[in-house]
């Protein structure tokens, strides 16, 4: 064989050899980049995706402190809010017999206006037309505190109408009432059980209570 074309062959499949490899490592280094750059890209993506739901939850955090902020400062208005005294001409009247105690009735009065409305001290109560001056208080049934009535709730009083042992004096019967009540100038005339009730001077009446149960105590 001539050795100058054996060496000539062999230099040919070296460089043949050669550029196979380095064509193999472009390859290799296109395809790493490409799942480079498709990793990035996923990044990329999640991160924009992932930013509206977070502005998203963030604002909506955002809204309900407002919202909650909002509410405590009505909450705190309506707590410095000064309540006022029942209207006589908002609140409901009504008067029954009990049986136990003997000789009482039980005055209830609802609240009848769209708001909250305290009762303060009793009822001022005059019976008959010829009363010379309203119902005197059981003074222990003063309450600790003032009641508030929600709209629609109701208060009551115990009325204790004559001695239940006979010893109270100058009795009579009485065909009319009329109630009087704390920051109202006009009076509500009430029905009386029967149309007529007997009274003498043991009769009384309680402060305002919040339940019948309590009224008729004493």
């Amino acid at each position: 064989m001539n050795v100058t074309a054996y060496r000539r062959g062999r230099t040919v499949r070296t460089i043949a050899a050669s550029m196979l490899a380095v064509a193999a490592l472009g390859l290799t280094a296109a395809c790493g980049g490409s799942e480079d750059g498709g990793s990035d890209n996923a990044g990329k993506a999640n991160s924009s995706a992932s930013a509206p739901a977070d502005k998203t939850a963030k604002g909506g955090s955002a809204d309900a402190k407002d919202a909650k902020t909002q509410a405590q400062k009505i909450g705190a208005a309506s707590e410095d809010e000064p309540i006022g005294d029942c209207d006589v001409n908002k609140t409901a009247f009504s008067l029954q017999k009990v049986k136990n105690p003997i000789n009482h009735l039980l005055l209830k009065a609802t609240n009848g206006a769209g708001v909250d409305c305290k009762l303060v001290g009793y009822p001022g109560m005059k019976f008959g037309e010829d009363a010379q001056s309203a119902t005197p208080v059981n003074e222990d049934s003063q309450p600790q505190s003032v009641v508030v009535l929600a709209p629609g709730e109701s208060a009551y009083a115990g009325i204790t109408t004559s001695a239940g042992d006979g010893s109270g004096s100058e009795g009579s019967e009485v065909n009319s009432l009329e109630v009087f009540i704390d920051g109202s100038e006009d009076p509500a005339s009430v029905e009386l059980p029967g149309g007529s009730v007997y009274m003498d001077s043991a009769a009384q009446v309680t402060y305002w209570q919040t339940t019948a149960q309590d009224a008729l105590t004493w």
